[in-house]
Parts: C-alpha cells; sequence; structure tokens
C-alpha cells in the first residue's frame, strides 16, 4: 500500500500538471477566415499592415493600440470582453478622414482602475485631452466609469450593447467567476469558442466574419489573464454617472449576452439618451451590419 501511495502522488501530480500546462490550440489565419468574403479578408489585412501597433507601459501592463486619422476631433473604440483594437477596423476606416481615431486593447488589467491608468496614459502619448468614446459591451461599462471619473475630458459617448452598474451579471455568473482563476487556459479559451459557435454565431445571422473574428481571438489574440481581468472588471461595481454630456445607446433586440432585463435598466439610467436598436444583429453588429452601424456612428458623432 505505501508503495503504491509513493507513486500514486508523483503521477497524479503530472496528471494535472499536464492538464494545466496542456498548451491552448492555435489555428491559422487562413484556415481561421476561410468562409469569409475574400474582399473582406484583404481589407483586414491591409487594414493591419498599414497601421501598425503602437505600445506604451503602465506599472507592468503592456497597452496595444492604434491611431488612424488626423481630424480635429479624437474618438476613442473601446471593445468588449472578447475583442481587440482592430475589431472596429471598419468604422475607423470609414471615420479616419473626419477624426484622429484611437483604438486599445486591454493588457491583463484586473480592475477598471487599472484600466483607466492605461488608456489615460495612451491619450496622454498621443496628445489628446478631450475626446468622444464609443465602447462596446465591456467597454461601454468602462465608458460610464470613464464619464463618472472624467467627465471634462469626454465630448460624447455611444454605449454599445452593454449594461449599467448592476448586480445581476455577478449574480448570474458566481459559479463561473469563482472557477476561472483555477481552469487551464485551453478550457477557457475553448468554453469561448463554443459559446461563439452556439450563441453569439447564429444570433448574428450566421455572419461567418463575426465567427471568424472571435474565434481568431480565442486562438491565441487573448490570455486566460486577460479573459479574468476583463471579467473582474465587467462585474466590478460603481456608482452610473449623472451627466450632461450626450449619450447614445446602441442595442440589438436579439442580444445572447446583454439580456432584456439589462438592456432596460441601461436605458432607465440615461433617459436623456438617444437609442438606436438593430434587429436580429446579435451582440456584434459593427462586424456584421458595418455600413449601417457606422452611418449610426458618423450621425452622432458629427451632430453639432
Amino acid at each position: 500500500m505505501a508503495s503504491k501511495l509513493r507513486w500514486g502522488i508523483p503521477i497524479a501530480l503530472l496528471a494535472v500538471a499536464a492538464v494545466f500546462l496542456w498548451p491552448a490550440p492555435t489555428q491559422p489565419f487562413p484556415t481561421i477566415y476561410a468562409r469569409v468574403d475574400p474582399a473582406v479578408v484583404a481589407n483586414l489585412q491591409t487594414y493591419r499592415n498599414t497601421h501598425p501597433e503602437r505600445v506604451v507601459t503602465v506599472a507592468a501592463l503592456t497597452w496595444t493600440y492604434r491611431v488612424v486619422g488626423a481630424g480635429p476631433e479624437a474618438v476613442v473604440f473601446l471593445h468588449g470582453m472578447t475583442g481587440a483594437d482592430d475589431i472596429w477596423w471598419q468604422q475607423i476606416e470609414a471615420l479616419q478622414d473626419d477624426f484622429k481615431v484611437v483604438a486599445v486593447t486591454y493588457p491583463e488589467a484586473q480592475s477598471l482602475g487599472e484600466m483607466e491608468r492605461g488608456l489615460l496614459a495612451v491619450l496622454d502619448q498621443e496628445g489628446i485631452e478631450r475626446f468622444s468614446v464609443v465602447g462596446s459591451s465591456l467597454g461601454g461599462y468602462f465608458t460610464q466609469y470613464l464619464i463618472a471619473r472624467h467627465p471634462e475630458r469626454i465630448t460624447r459617448a455611444v454605449l454599445a450593447n452593454t449594461f449599467p452598474p448592476n448586480d445581476l451579471i455577478a449574480e448570474k455568473n458566481r459559479a463561473i467567476g469563482t472557477a476561472l482563476p483555477f481552469l487551464p487556459e485551453w478550457l477557457v479559451l475553448s468554453t469561448l469558442r463554443d459559446s461563439f459557435a452556439n450563441g453569439v454565431y447564429p444570433t448574428s445571422g450566421n455572419d461567418a466574419l463575426t465567427l471568424a473574428f472571435l474565434n481568431e481571438i480565442a486562438y491565441g489574440r487573448v490570455s486566460k489573464a486577460q479573459v479574468l481581468g476583463r471579467y473582474r472588471c465587467v462585474v466590478e461595481p460603481f456608482e452610473a454617472p449623472v451627466t450632461a454630456i450626450p449619450l447614445l445607446i446602441i442595442e440589438s433586440d436579439n442580444d445572447p449576452l446583454v439580456e432584456a432585463a439589462l438592456r432596460e435598466q441601461l436605458k432607465a439610467t440615461y433617459p436623456e439618451a438617444e437609442v438606436h436598436t438593430f434587429a436580429d444583429a446579435g451582440h456584434f453588429p459593427y462586424l456584421n451590419h458595418a455600413d449601417a452601424y457606422t452611418a449610426v456612428l458618423r450621425a452622432f458623432l458629427q451632430n453639432p
């Protein structure tokens, strides 16, 4: 018995280590985007090549971002939990003649305060004092935090496919939130891809670009540490701002990630905001309804 125990413990430890150290799978870009319109894929690749990412480091966190355009007004794009700075490329290209556009990718920030410090460092590096904000999902939540903290710097804001400060998300995700720090990275990213295929993709109208971009994120462009940090930011409480800043709420009537109760709470929190509702567009209408989404943004951002 002692001999079996002596051998059993290291074998069990090796098995546990194998589970956690098993590398997260990757897929090449052409495979991920095989079903997407080749013209759209080429446009995305050209955008990435033409506008290389810039870097700023704040408190050991490295922020990457892109700056496009040289207009007189600045617009900052803030993505959601499973995004990156170039998820907005179609809107950014359309707006670049009229605005200076900054789009960031969040590092492994573990709080809204760390997110705030990093973003402000990006803006300081680019010499931007006042700006408009377009934030989706987590980005829209972060936008409200910024309005509460720096109302004097923000000229107008878009709260897209997002939610106000609430208890509902933390309550409904308490179990996964507790388990997330202890799960292996490959399992976290695999779970994300399953949610894309089974929830996000169908509600996008089975849009190939939406699924491909999100799968690219989960096949190596995001780490477990980033996912964990973004989740912690989503459930971090703060007081919703009372503001006179012009606001536009963009929502989808079939959003699989922001339930109807949260959409109604958002509109009740900001009753003076304009509201635009996309029909059957899912959680990422800026990908699968790009032109219509850009038109809504332009009308709001350029309205005197």
